[in-house]
């Protein structure tokens, strides 16, 4: 059965070759034919061929589904007392994550689930139709394999991150963790992700025990990701590219040569920013500029955890991205959606054109802009997902 969506004001596409030939491939009153779970045709409405059903998205703005490639979803408890004392000048260190690790550890499955549905939920409601989350508050061989196995029941981007911090048990003994994650761990991890990603950074490893647990986690078939330059300046951003990461996330802290760095590899290592945590751990915002001016990939992802940056809306990420790192609207909506999809390697989601996934949002806003400039407001009126539509907020 085929279906074609009527009643776009404003269709983004994310395809030069439509539209007004820009970056974002903007169509004027437009529509799309989805025949199955893909979209059959795209472009102006005029020229649409006809179809068994007709949706009318009622005239606004319509955008790819955002597509955040950097969520921690697999936790208990929340840390609520900690984030208002970073707001009365405590500055942030990641030591917060072990009061999750404890929470993640006591909880059971059932609360977990409940979690993961919560916050997979929030995303869709908010426009995410694509979505990684990470193991990382577990940090035994057990506890990181049961959050993989419950976070694979709602996203196929599933990545370990048994590397996230040294736990307390083993604070005198980091060898020993570091060969339990690139071993034990990794091998019953493996099976269950696709991705294996490591903190690197200051609190947590360094670039050496970095390089040893990727290289050991791509022997065992995973992809690398890599957190790096949140805190402080350091060698993480230079190793992501090294090992052909397929992102590199944070970039707070980036020097001239991280950043020629990226722009070199802009074609396998994503430079992933992460405008929640800057604002809730009050850090300074990385310049945007820098990165796109020099050529790199980048991306926008919501960094959704309990600690440094509890938000799953990507529309509040691009309003802050706007305002305080400095990217054009244009240049924050590309990069929550189809730079997203870049640094998950997808090229079936992110970009609305014959062939890819039917996964896309209607604004009940005139313009994409409008995510900038109304920020706070619930924009998003329908969401579309493999060509059905699983999201009616009713605004």
């Amino acid at each position: 059965m085929s279906t074609v969506f009527t009643g776009i004001g404003e269709l983004v596409t994310n395809d030069p070759s439509q539209g007004d030939g820009s970056r974002l491939g903007i169509v004027t009153d437009g529509a799309i034919v989805v025949e199955g779970e893909r979209i059959a045709w795209i472009g102006e409405r005029r020229h649409a061929p006809d179809a068994d059903a007709r949706i009318d998205l009622g005239g606004g703005s319509v955008i790819p589904g955002f597509v955040d490639s950097h969520a921690h979803l697999v936790f208990a408890g929340e840390r609520s007392a900690e984030f208002a004392a970073r707001m009365s000048g405590q500055p942030y260190a990641a030591g917060g994550i072990a009061t999750t690790v404890a929470a993640t550890r006591a909880a059971d499955d059932a609360a977990l689930r409940h979690g993961l549905a919560r916050w997979a939920d929030e995303m869709v409601r908010g426009g995410i139709t694509t979505f990684e989350t990470k193991s990382g508050y577990g940090l035994t061989v057990a506890d990181e394999a049961r959050a993989l196995r419950l976070a694979s029941d709602f996203t196929p981007e599933t990545t370990f991150l048994g590397a996230h911090v040294v736990p307390a048990e083993y604070r005198d003994d980091r060898d020993g963790y570091v060969d339990l994650v690139t071993g034990p761990m990794l091998a019953e991890c493996a099976p269950l992700a696709r991705w294996i990603d490591v903190f690197c950074d200051r609190g947590a490893f360094d670039v050496d025990e970095s390089e040893a647990i990727l290289r050991a986690g791509a022997a065992a078939g995973l992809i690398p990701r890599l957190h790096a330059g949140q805190l402080e300046l350091g060698a993480g951003i230079q190793l992501a590219v090294e090992l052909g990461a397929a992102s590199v996330d944070h970039c707070t802290y980036a020097s001239d040569a991280d950043v020629e760095a990226l722009a070199s590899a802009a074609g396998t290592t994503v430079a992933t920013l992460l405008p929640g945590a800057e604002f809730c751990t009050r850090a300074t915002y990385p310049d945007a500029q820098r990165f796109l001016a020099a050529g790199a990939t980048v991306a926008l992802a919501t960094d959704c955890n309990p600690g440094s940056s509890f938000t799953s809306s990507m529309s509040f990420c691009i309003a802050l991205a706007v305002r305080d790192m400095y990217f054009t609207p244009a240049q924050a909506l590309w990069s929550a959606t189809a730079g997203g999809a870049a640094a998950l390697r997808r090229d079936d989601v992110g970009v609305l054109e014959p062939g890819t996934r039917a996964d896309f949002v209607a604004l009940d806003a005139p313009s994409y802009v409008h995510l900038a400039y109304r920020p706070g407001v619930p924009l998003v009126r329908d969401v579309v997902m493999a060509g059905s539509v699983v999201s009616t907020p009713g605004f």
